[in-house]
């Protein structure tokens, strides 16, 4: 793999953003943007679990997915407070996943800013948060919504690494998902297994407090906590009508075929699905795919 450094900017007109990255549809990490933000204070470990308190929350672990299991099936849940807990004390590699902790303490809606300065399109009332101990990884995939996301990380350190949606074949991709094989090491593959991953370019970045990561629609990305932390995205259309087709397609006609095919052929269909990946990479570097 190529990895390249991500751009960045302490601050960015629209203009530049726009003409740069949002139509460039190229990653980008902006410094000062949650400076500006209430929660560029406030949000503490201790704040959090404070105002969020002992919701049960869903947890999820780097163990590879169940075939039989619907997509983001958890592995645990655990009261939210108990969890804040336990990644401020020690390494683990659970993680809360598409939580939206604002719906239970709404105030907090009042502690971030969308950066509508630099595009329209946002959709969440309730934006997600992603926790996670260290150690602890996100496979690589895409967002099945296909939006554009800016992603703020606080109180610690996340890598990431960045691949245009391009490469999809060559990263394994999993036929009628979004995610690719869970085999390999996304920071260090092994090239004599997984051959067509040599020359895959790609980008990097290590988001740091107050950090925020623009992902352009269907960038892959795989993010491992460096500390115990956590994340808000928040999400915007693309103005493309052929985005959101994608989008519609990967949330209705893909997701529920693929879940009816878990459920009905189970590991059958599991391996099916992985020997199709590799026979897709094979034939991607076999014709040195995609074309730059």
């Amino acid at each position: 793999m190529i990895l390249k450094p991500i751009d960045i900017v302490d601050d960015i007109t629209k203009e530049e953003f726009i003409k740069n990255y949002l139509k460039a549809r190229k990653p980008l990490v902006i410094k000062n943007m949650a400076k500006k933000w209430p929660a560029y204070q406030k949000w503490t470990m201790d704040y959090m679990k404070k105002i969020v308190g002992d919701v049960e929350v869903p947890l999820y672990d780097s163990s590879k997915a169940d075939p039989s299991a619907p997509i983001n099936s958890s592995a645990a849940k655990m009261k939210f407070n108990r969890y804040i807990d336990l990644i401020q004390r020690e390494p683990t590699d659970l993680r809360i996943f598409l939580f939206d902790p604002i719906k239970f303490a709404p105030k907090l809606l009042g502690d971030y800013i969308a950066p509508t300065e630099l595009m329209g399109g946002f959709l969440d009332k309730y934006p997600n948060m992603f926790f996670g101990g260290k150690g602890s990884e996100t496979f690589l995939h895409y967002d099945i919504d296909m939006a554009h996301i800016f992603h703020t990380h606080f109180n610690g350190k996340k890598h990431i690494i960045l691949f245009d949606y391009k490469w999809k074949e060559r990263l394994y991709k999993l036929p009628f998902a979004t995610y690719a094989l869970e085999d390999y090491n996304v920071e260090n593959p092994s090239f004599a297994d997984f051959p067509a991953l040599e020359g895959v370019e790609g980008i990097e970045c290590v988001l740091e407090h107050g950090d925020t990561l623009f992902m352009p629609t269907g960038w892959w990305h795989w993010m491992k906590y460096l500390d115990g932390s956590f994340s808000i995205s928040l999400r915007a259309w693309d103005k493309s009508w052929e985005v959101k087709a994608h989008s519609l397609w990967n949330l209705t006609v893909q997701r529920t075929f693929d879940n009816f095919m878990k459920a009905r052929f189970k590991k059958r269909y599991m391996d099916w699905k992985e020997k199709k990946a590799f026979k897709n990479a094979e034939h991607a570097l076999r014709n040195n795919l995609p074309k730059r």
